[in-house]
C-alpha cells in the first residue's frame, strides 16, 4: 500500500479507502462487510468513510458493530463521518440538518455513538450552508478539536470560494482551517480537482478523498449492456444516479476504453481508478464493494496506476473528450 500525506496536514492516509456509501446495510449485511472491512484492512488500507446520512445512521452502527468485533488498534486506523443532511429523513426537525453549532456537535456525538469511538479522525460539513455564517462553522470545528472529539475537520462538495473563505476566518482568530475536501472525481467528472481547486492546493493545500471513482459502477463496463439486477444504478430510491450516469454517449465511450485496459492487461474498473489515484492532488480514492473480488480487483489499482504513461493518459483523454480546458490565464 501507498501512503500520502493530506494536503498540508500530517496525517497520512492510504491512497486507497474503504467506504459505505449505497453499500452498507442497504446491500451487503455484516457478515460480507466484516470481510470487505477485514481485506481493506490486511491489504494496508487505514481509513474508513463513513456519514450520518448513510443508510440513516444505520451505516455508521454496522461499521460500528464490526469495528468492535475487530478489535483493531484504534491508532492503526482513520475513520471520519459527515454532517449537513441529517439521519432522520424525511422526519428531520429544524436544527437536525445544516452546519449550525448545535447541529454539528449533535451529529458528531451520535456519529461516535453509532460508531462505539472516543474520537473521529476526520469530520466533514457533508455541503456548504448558506444560512450559517462561516464563523460558526470554522468555530465549532475548532472546539469540537479542542474537546478532542475530532482531530481534522474537512468539507464535501464546496466551491473553492467557500473552502478559501473558511481559510480566512480560521487565520484571522488563529483557528484551524479545513485540510480536506472530499469531491466527486472520475473520468467523466473532472472539472473540481483538474481545475477549479488548482489555486487552493498551491495556496493552502488541500487534501482530497475524492468519492465515487467508477461513476457509481458505469466505468466497470457492467452497465456496456444495461443494468444488471441488483446493481446500485438498479437500486429503487438512486434513479437520480442512474438517470445522471447511464447516457448513452457515456456507454458509448465506456466501451472504447476497454481496448485501453486490454493494452495494460487490467480490467476497466482497476484502470479507472488507477487513473484517479495517478493525479497527485488525489490523497485517496474511496472505494465502495458488494463482493470480495471485487475489491481485490480494484487493489490491483496500485499496480497499474505506474503504467499510466502521458502517451496512455493522452489516448483515454481522446476517448473521453472530458478533459477541463485548460486556463488561458
Amino acid at each position: 500500500m501507498e501512503y500520502r500525506r493530506l494536503g498540508k496536514s500530517g496525517l497520512q492516509l492510504s491512497v486507497l479507502s474503504f467506504g459505505s456509501w449505497i453499500t452498507f446495510h442497504k446491500q451487503i449485511d455484516d457478515s460480507l462487510s466484516d470481510r470487505l472491512m477485514g481485506l481493506a484492512y490486511d491489504n494496508g488500507i487505514n481509513f474508513f468513510d463513513n456519514a450520518e446520512i448513510y443508510a440513516l445512521g444505520e451505516s455508521e452502527k454496522m461499521m460500528g458493530r464490526i469495528l468492535k468485533k475487530k478489535n483493531w488498534d484504534r491508532t492503526s486506523y482513520t475513520l471520519s463521518s459527515k454532517a449537513y443532511f441529517g439521519w432522520r429523513g424525511e422526519q428531520n426537525k429544524p436544527n437536525q440538518t445544516g452546519l449550525s453549532r448545535k447541529h454539528l456537535t449533535e451529529a458528531c456525538h451520535e456519529a461516535l455513538q453509532r460508531m462505539g469511538v472516543d474520537y473521529l479522525d476526520l469530520f466533514f460539513c457533508h455541503r456548504p450552508d448558506k444560512h450559517v455564517p462561516m464563523e460558526e462553522v470554522v468555530w465549532t470545528m475548532n472546539i469540537l478539536i479542542q474537546q478532542g472529539k475530532i482531530l481534522y475537520w474537512g468539507t464535501s462538495e464546496w466551491s473553492p470560494a467557500e473552502i478559501m473563505e473558511a481559510h480566512m476566518i480560521a487565520r484571522q482568530y488563529n483557528l484551524i482551517g479545513p485540510v480536506v475536501e472530499q469531491p466527486e472525481y472520475n473520468l467523466f467528472r473532472r472539472e473540481k480537482m483538474e481545475h477549479e481547486y488548482l489555486d487552493v492546493f498551491r495556496t493552502v493545500g488541500l487534501g482530497t478523498t475524492i468519492f465515487s471513482p467508477l461513476a457509481s459502477g458505469l466505468l466497470t463496463g457492467k452497465y456496456n449492456k444495461g443494468i444488471p439486477e441488483g446493481s446500485r444504478l438498479g437500486l429503487e430510491g438512486f434513479e437520480w444516479l442512474k438517470n445522471r450516469n447511464l447516457l448513452e454517449e457515456n456507454v458509448a465511450r465506456v466501451v472504447k476504453l476497454e481496448a485501453v485496459a486490454a493494452q495494460l492487461n487490467t480490467s476497466l474498473a482497476t484502470l479507472a481508478v488507477a487513473w484517479c489515484i495517478r493525479n497527485p492532488d488525489v490523497t485517496t480514492a474511496i472505494l465502495g464493494a458488494t463482493k470480495e473480488e471485487q475489491l481485490k480487483e480494484n487493489l490491483k489499482a496500485l499496480e497499474v496506476y505506474p503504467l499510466l504513461t502521458d502517451s496512455i493518459l493522452e489516448e483515454i483523454d481522446g476517448i473521453m473528450q472530458t478533459k477541463p480546458r485548460a486556463r488561458t490565464h
